[in-house]
């Protein structure tokens, strides 16, 4: 079995879901998750992915996580045992992230082993991409005001607008990695949209949509999507990827609702400057999306 880690946000759990998904399909051995570490988590909504989407993973026990990591099983040893100066303490069964650009190592991985980190690159899945695309087929029909704008969406050139504030602002800690986009940063991505794509209309996405009906200038059609809260808010990566084109944040929830648009004439502006603290995210952004 392939066991992985899941946490964070909905965008993490669904990169983290898709490199174990896709190392579960190599070894044709079935896939297994933890969320132990959902226990005393207070951010975002917990784990979404089988409410979300389409499917019923298999959740780790007790007893499958120690068949795998033995001792290791404990968190306070994994979280000790992720950092690389004790990578020599994790055996061959642990197999943590060692940083956050493409990591080929994950193409050695054995059976019967446990994945620790994010995972944040397509190049993890991209061989299996059309089994990943299916099993993040979104579970809930849309209604009410969510039809009306995906057939507004269907009908029209659409473009998606992420802002993505929130935490990014209120906590120092994540500003500090994350930071986020620029006013310069959308000004440049709609002029690009708008200098290739005929009769665009604009549907905005927000954490902080006041901020972005203040300072964003569009001189389009534009939707503010504005109802989508708390744990119903996945509807917004849904409408998103109903959009034929997108200009995403630095977030992986937006990376997702362009992402899992299947049109292949897409445009995707993403930010040159993913993290605030320069991280390489060179293998975040897909090759056909466009930095700016």
């Amino acid at each position: 079995m392939t066991i992985c880690r899941i946490i964070g946000g909905l965008g993490n759990q669904m990169f983290q879901y898709a490199a174990g998904r896709a190392v579960s399909l190599r070894l044709s051995e079935p896939l297994i998750l933890d969320l132990s570490f959902f226990e005393g988590y207070g951010l975002h909504h917990g784990f979404e992915l089988s409410e979300v989407f389409e499917m019923n993973p298999h959740i780790a026990n007790r007893d499958e996580l120690r068949s795998v990591l033995s001792w290791r099983t404990w968190r306070i040893a994994q979280k000790m045992l992720i950092r690389p100066g004790l990578s020599w303490l994790r055996g061959s069964k642990l197999v943590a992230e060692p940083h956050l650009h493409y990591w080929p190592g994950i193409n050695d991985m054995q059976k019967n082993a446990y994945l620790a980190g994010y995972w944040q690159s397509e190049r993890y899945f991209d061989d299996v991409a059309g089994s990943i695309r299916a099993d993040f087929r979104f579970r809930h029909r849309l209604v009410g005001r969510n039809a009306e704008l995906a057939n507004r969406i269907d009908q029209t050139m659409a473009v998606s607008l992420h802002v993505r504030r929130g935490d990014y602002v209120s906590d120092p800690r994540t500003n500090a990695v994350l930071g986020v986009c620029s006013l310069d940063y959308y000004r440049a991505a709609i002029a690009h949209i708008t200098a290739r794509v005929e009769s665009p209309v604009f549907f905005v996405f927000s954490d902080d949509i006041a901020w972005a009906k203040k300072n964003l200038e569009i001189a389009f059609p534009c939707e503010y999507v504005d109802h989508n809260q708390g744990p119903q808010s996945y509807h917004d990566m849904h409408l998103m990827s109903l959009c034929r084109h997108h200009i995403i944040a630095n977030s992986s929830f937006s990376w997702w609702g362009a992402w899992l648009n299947p049109h292949a004439d897409k445009t995707v502006v993403a930010p040159e400057r993913w993290f605030a603290n320069d991280d390489n995210a060179t293998d975040l952004i897909p090759s056909a999306w466009v930095r700016l």
